[in-house]
């Protein structure tokens, strides 16, 4: 097993984005009414589309790739925000490193096992605070919250923080999501307000 790198970031100093309000800790949303239980022996979580080096990786694999400590604030397209999340998993940049996008991969599709899809610009998946995390406030993170991997990325609201997340579409042109399709906004940047079209 590698060695994991620890680290801090947080990377913003204007913290409350237009329209948010703090509150306590984040309320569970979901589009399905049970959740089945993810049997970890067959999880995968895939890389595929516009790279070089398509990727299959088991839980434990995940597990040994080397990990940040993520401590960052949550603001839900909801109007509500919560402060200083903290969180641990795997930079998604390291995840990217590691199936060499094309020239061609502009977007990403975020696909879960529940069946829920969210998309944003590629870029957002080089950032520093953009991570695939599996424990929450030093915990494995809790089954509403996102078990077994949950995209987090800070600089987006938190519809593109993708919960039961198990592939990564690497794509040429930007596809909506499931919320995207129902008129909430491609990109959701909180300090835009980008809610909704």
């Amino acid at each position: 097993m590698k060695k994991k790198i620890v680290s801090q970031i947080n990377l913003r100093e204007d913290r409350l984005p237009p329209g948010q309000k703090w509150i306590s800790a984040p309320i569970v949303y979901d589009i399905v009414d049970e959740l089945p239980e993810w049997d970890l022996s067959k999880y995968r979580f895939k890389v595929w589309g516009e790279v070089k080096k398509p990727l299959e990786l088991s839980y434990e694999e995940i597990l040994s790739l080397p990990a940040v400590e993520l401590v960052a604030d949550f603001h839900c397209v909801t109007r509500w925000s919560v402060k200083d999340i903290v969180w641990e998993g795997v930079q998604t940049k390291t995840i990217l490193s590691m199936v060499e996008p094309t020239q061609d991969a502009k977007f990403v599709l975020v696909h879960c096992l529940e069946g829920y899809t969210t998309n944003m610009p590629i870029e957002y998946l080089f950032e520093e605070d953009s991570i695939l995390a599996y424990k929450m406030y030093g915990k494995p993170i809790p089954k509403r919250h996102g078990f077994p991997l949950r995209l987090v990325v800070p600089k987006l609201y938190a519809w593109k923080s993708a919960k039961y997340v198990c592939g990564l579409e690497i794509l040429k042109e930007d596809v909506p999501g499931f919320w995207e399709r129902r008129g909430y906004n491609m990109r959701g940047d909180p300090w835009r307000e980008e809610r909704y079209w």
